[in-house]
């Protein structure tokens, strides 16, 4: 032992009192300090060893030195709790194994600390070996606990998102129940607003804490599963907004997007009307914005007849379990407005399960969701009911009810239609004829382009031209998509549809494209 000791001497500090070496080891609990690696490698400078930490499973966590052989039956008996410590000698190693326990009843340990040199341990490398597995077990404890907190959070997390995705598909009764644990009261009220926050991906974690924080707990607050920089919350109580609108005053480059008060069971419309509050709040310099309830087509129509073709639309439907036909209309109303990919996102399905639910629906109304002019249609039916609830679910309605081409017949509705779409007769580039070709096309540029004799890339050109001056956006699709298409309709300019698949070829392109 002597020959081996001068050829490779070890180097490490001499202690002439304890105060020098406990002084160090508390500095290992210095928030700075607190690191397994770190301390382990300070132990074997400490003593002159190589020291090994593992968990319970085997599994390495921290070693400095080279790495010892270790007898697996005594490692396996420290580990259980059988013997809260061994030493072992072979004539040329000297082996210490301490088990850092779990905090509790339970005598097996959390992890086992094994410390090889090729010297004896004398009283002081035992007092440093002995304090140091203390450190480890607070050391440990805290990352467990760091651990647990985290895993808690992620847990809270799902939880939100679920409660989110059953109120998108209108099970109210069940959201509640999920909610009531947690955040009692919360859904006790049959309204809400929605919210969509817009920060960075980067920064959205912390975004979605301090909308927690602002809120007090009185809202529902969920990272969007579909879009990486957005924070839903859901709030039922008025201060949500003025407390959400603080926010945003002092993070530069934050934005917030609001719905008008709805109820519960209108979660997905009103997550719709936030997005599209949101791509208003872009441009003004508050960097907020509620969505703005200006004149809609449908309030032209006639109610009673607008309510009795909803009625007749859907009522194929109604056979159905409620909340099989709930979860359906539902994934269908989302799916009008978004990307496929972006609706299951959102609901926590598939993207085939989201197609799968619309093809069903289209089936059963005998509605070809491929043609645009289907979809604005559709659109109208889904949302009157929506907003009013199923109208005569009995089947007590009129054999012949009102057609759509009459619905559509009304003189205030016309008006609406010529003083929206007579917006683009001053633009010299006949913008409203390149947006009537591109919607007769299904919204396909390429075939909007042949029959204008143009390039497909100034069609796109035209259209986004179109939005400012209509006020409404186009490209991204959904309700305000809709509401053009129903000006060509009510003005001639486009056939009027009989409801009578979806694209299943794009990925990622929209659900209604």
């Amino acid at each position: 032992m002597a020959r081996r000791a001068e050829e490779e001497p070890v180097s490490r500090p001499s202690y002439g009192t304890g105060g020098a070496w406990a002084r160090e080891l508390l500095d290992q609990l210095r928030p700075a300090g607190r690191d397994l690696n770190r301390l382990v490698a300070w132990l074997a400078r400490s003593t002159g060893s190589a020291v090994r930490l593992q968990d319970a499973r085997g599994h390495l966590l921290a070693e400095a030195g080279e790495r010892p052989a270790l007898d697996p039956a005594v490692v396996a008996d420290v580990a259980a709790g059988r013997v809260s410590a061994a030493a072992l000698e072979d004539g040329t190693r000297h082996v210490r194994l301490v088990g850092i326990r779990h905090p509790g009843p339970d005598p097996a340990a959390s992890a086992v600390l094994a410390v090889v040199r090729p010297e004896p341990f004398d009283r002081q490398t035992t007092d440093i070996l002995g304090h140091t597995a203390g450190v480890l077990e607070l050391l440990l404890r805290e990352r467990e606990l760091a651990h647990a907190g985290n895993r808690l959070r992620r847990a809270t997390a799902d939880l939100r998102l679920a409660i989110l995705q059953l109120l998108m598909v209108e099970d109210i009764v069940s959201a509640r129940r999920v909610a009531a644990g947690l955040w009692p009261g919360l859904l006790e009220n049959d309204t809400a607003r929605v919210y969509v926050i817009e920060g960075t991906a980067a920064e959205r974690d912390r975004l979605a804490d301090e909308c927690g924080a602002a809120t007090s707990g009185g809202a529902l607050v969920v990272r969007c599963p579909a879009m990486d920089e957005h924070v839903i919350v859901l709030g039922p109580a008025t201060e949500v907004e003025e407390r959400l609108r603080s926010l945003v005053a002092v993070r530069p480059g934050t934005y917030l997007g609001g719905s008008p008060r709805q109820r519960l069971a209108l979660t997905a419309t009103a997550y719709g009307q936030a997005v599209t509050a949101l791509a208003v709040a872009r441009f003004s310099p508050e960097r907020t914005a509620v969505y703005a309830e200006r004149t809609r087509p449908a309030r032209l129509m006639d109610p009673a007849a607008l309510h009795a073709w909803s009625a007749a639309v859907l009522r194929p439907l109604d056979t159905l379990p409620y909340h099989v036909r709930a979860e359906l209309l539902a994934t269908t109303r989302l799916g009008l407005e978004f990307t496929a990919v972006s609706t299951a996102k959102v609901l926590g399905v598939s993207r085939n399960t989201v197609r799968a639910r619309m093809d069903r629906v289209a089936a059963l109304m005998g509605a070809d969701f491929s043609a645009l002019a289907v979809r604005a249609a559709a659109h109208i039916a889904l949302n009157t009911e929506a907003a009013h609830g199923p109208y005569d679910t009995e089947g007590n309605a009129s054999a012949t009810p009102t057609g759509f081409a009459d619905l559509l017949g009304g003189d205030a509705l016309r008006s609406w239609a010529e003083g929206l779409l007579g917006r683009l007769d001053a633009d010299g580039r006949d913008l409203r004829g390149t947006l009537r070709a591109w919607l007769g096309a299904d919204a396909n540029a390429g075939p909007a382009a042949t029959a204008r004799g143009v390039h497909a890339q100034t069609v796109r050109e035209h259209v986004r031209a179109a939005e400012p001056v209509l006020e409404r956006r186009l490209l991204a699709g959904g309700t305000d998509l809709y509401e053009v298409v129903l000006a060509h309709l009510v003005t001639g300019e486009l056939p009027v549809p009989a409801l009578g698949m979806a694209n299943r070829d794009q990925a990622d392109a929209a659900v209604h494209r």
